[in-house]
């Protein structure tokens, strides 16, 4: 289950993601098209979630990606202190 802070990410990424032009432009063919599922595998919708490649696709906002990649790197429980 997800919890604490990995679900505040989850709603930033939820609530961006309709700036991002390239994640709108592949959702709105997916749902023209009615499928979970574009190119292959490469881009899916998974619940409120679009993932490219398998991943959680996170869309182009600076302040996004840098709190993702602080939470991931920073926080004292993944080692680095901050350092």
């Amino acid at each position: 289950m997800i919890e604490g802070p990995k679900v505040e990410i989850l709603e930033k990424i939820k609530k961006t993601r309709s700036k991002d032009e390239d994640i709108v432009r592949v959702v709105e063919k997916m749902k023209k098209v009615k499928v979970k599922e574009l190119q292959g595998d490469e881009w899916q919708i998974e619940g409120d979630l679009v993932l490219k490649e398998e991943k959680v696709y996170v869309p182009k906002n600076k302040e996004l990606r840098a709190e993702i990649i602080w939470w991931h790197h920073d926080v004292p429980a993944a080692g680095h202190g901050g350092r």
